[in-house]
């Protein structure tokens, strides 16, 4: 082990650069969300359980028929409905 380093080159941030298109983000999950994500990277035998996340986020867009408003309401309607019974 050197007695001193030079960090006069050294760069600070992300290692990996940034892909275009892409942005980075903090996000609070519940801690079952990201189990379940890393259960099925792990049974898939190995990947990236952010890129899975992302996947789904993107495959519910496409598939979005109805506002998340009117899904709520038909939601809750459905419970309401069945509590009530």
């Amino acid at each position: 082990m050197d007695a001193e380093y030079d960090f006069s080159q050294g760069k600070r941030g992300a290692i990996d650069p940034i892909p275009p298109g892409k942005t980075r983000i903090t996000i609070r999950l519940d801690d079952e969300v990201l189990d379940w994500f890393r259960t099925q990277v792990h049974a898939a035998g190995g990947g990236n359980y952010q890129s899975l996340i992302n996947e789904a986020l993107c495959q519910h867009i496409q598939q979005q028929h109805e506002p998340l408003e009117t899904t709520l309401r038909r939601v809750l309607r459905e419970e309401l409905e069945r509590v009530a019974k």
